[in-house]
């Protein structure tokens, strides 16, 4: 009885999908793409910084800045896109669609709100919630 418990609760386990956000893919594409501008802990000083018209969100805060929840709508549709950010001439983000590609994703917005992206947004997500300060 207890193997076939045992073999049940593997193959549920088996079955279940792969957790979409990844921090460590996340990191890696912070550096590639964001650490220029909002420097290298997210607090908004990258070596960009000084050439901007619009200045770095300090990204550490953005939590404490939305009453200690992460504002995960706001930051995915600001990543992607779909609420453009004008500065230094162009929208944000600048590389494309870099940020469409990755496979689809569905993340859980504090409210149980479902939200699309690609998993490359996810695992930038991922990575941003490790940043919040507090």
């Amino acid at each position: 009885m207890r193997k076939t418990a045992f073999g049940l609760l593997a193959m549920a386990l088996l079955a279940a999908p792969a957790l979409a956000e990844d921090a460590g893919k996340g990191r890696e594409t912070y550096w590639r793409y964001c650490a220029s501008c909002h420097g290298e802990n997210g607090d908004g000083t990258g070596p960009m910084r000084a050439v901007l018209t619009v200045q770095p969100k300090d990204l550490t805060q953005l939590a404490d800045e939305n009453d200690g929840v992460f504002p995960l709508d706001r930051v995915i549709q600001r990543i992607d896109g779909r609420d453009p950010l004008v500065s230094h001439g162009s929208q944000m983000p600048v590389y494309g669609n870099f940020f469409d590609e990755g496979g689809e994703a569905t993340l859980t917005a504090e409210d149980g709100t479902e939200i699309e992206t690609s998993g490359a947004v996810a695992d930038l997500i991922a990575y941003l919630k490790v940043l919040q300060d507090g």
